[in-house]
């Protein structure tokens, strides 16, 4: 659902640059027509003008070439955050599979990673709050960590060293 949202918002985005850039071509060609049945004016202004539209049309190109950039890097973009949404997913399942999580433990994991609060967690699965403490617990415990934040650390050492450089460093930003 989010995709298709970004696509619309993506073409909308594509559809307001080009207006753009037909409005400046349009106000080019207006300029151009005007400066032509003007070819008796003095030539101080008939070079204004010339370098008036000569400035639009570059204006009109640069703006089209800056679409053409923008949309491409923007699914790039849209691609490599698929690609990771897809590998945090791969990563997660892994782990619950290593963990030998169950289906519903497998869900509250999710809900804790994704920052709930226990009470949360109880009212979207329409379960008590001691039922889901005791998930907790085993999902702690097979996991081999102590709580919430170390939960988040095991995929949060995964991201990092995802993007580790090959001699093992960290990027800085």
């Amino acid at each position: 659902m989010a995709l298709v949202q970004q696509d619309s918002s993506s073409v909308n985005r594509k559809r307001l640059f080009v207006l753009a850039a037909a409005l400046q071509l349009a106000c080019g060609a207006a300029l151009v027509i005007d400066l032509l049945s003007e070819l008796d004016e003095s030539l101080l202004h008939l070079s204004i003008e010339g370098l008036a539209v000569v400035a639009l049309f570059v204006g009109a190109a640069i703006t089209i070439s800056g679409l053409f950039r923008l949309v491409q890097r923007n699914e790039a973009v849209e691609e490599q955050l698929e690609a990771a949404t897809g590998a945090f997913n791969d990563v997660l399942e892994s782990h619950f599979f290593r963990w030998g999580l169950s289906p519903s433990e497998r869900d509250v994991a999710i809900l804790l990673i994704k920052g709930l609060s226990t009470a949360e967690i109880a009212e979207l699965r329409n379960t008590r709050n001691g039922t889901v403490k005791a998930q907790n617990a085993a999902i702690y415990r097979k996991a081999g960590v102590s709580g919430r934040a170390e939960l988040l650390g095991v995929f949060i050492d995964e991201i990092v060293a995802g993007i580790a450089t090959s001699d093992g460093r960290v990027p800085a930003n």
